[in-house]
């Protein structure tokens, strides 16, 4: 963000901002602890391109490379990664673009991303748990603002 749009910002947004980012910071630093500890076997990185792979079968690894932002050569080292520790595959070659297939899960992977989203939401109702229930409403309350923030 440039700093002629910081000062247009309010110091209340400005503040609630960072406090957010912080927060998510710890939480998703949290989550990736847990899930390692408890047998997480597959790296972040993996676990949310096979996600979204899993979401958009037959996704070609440049538009995969577009989606995430990095270059198609990084993203070509990923999936090789991944095809090697028999995560994904490729579907047969696109009719109009030989040179094109696109990329599937295995089960393999279908199901270790199932384990750790079991796993991850297992930690976070344990979390939720924990809460008083005026913090539980307003988690809930924060749920559909936070989707907004999310939104492109």
């Amino acid at each position: 963000m440039s700093k002629n749009h910081e000062a247009s910002l309010s110091p209340r947004v400005q503040a609630v901002s960072e406090e957010l980012r912080l927060v998510l910071k710890r939480l998703v630093r949290e989550m990736r602890r847990d899930a390692s500890e408890n047998g997480g076997d597959i790296p972040l990185v993996q676990y949310m391109l096979l996600s979204i792979i899993q979401d958009q079968p037959g996704i070609g690894v440049a538009d995969l490379a577009r989606l995430e932002n990095v270059r198609t050569a990084t993203m070509s080292g990923h999936v090789k990664a991944m095809e090697e520790a028999g995560l994904l595959e490729r579907s047969a070659p696109d009719p109009q673009d030989r040179r094109r297939s696109g990329l599937l899960v295995t089960q393999l992977a279908a199901e270790r991303i199932e384990a750790l989203r079991d796993k991850r939401r297992d930690w976070m109702s344990r979390r939720i748990a924990r809460l008083t229930p005026s913090q539980l409403a307003a988690l809930e309350a924060a749920i559909e603002p936070l989707n907004e923030i999310g939104q492109p």
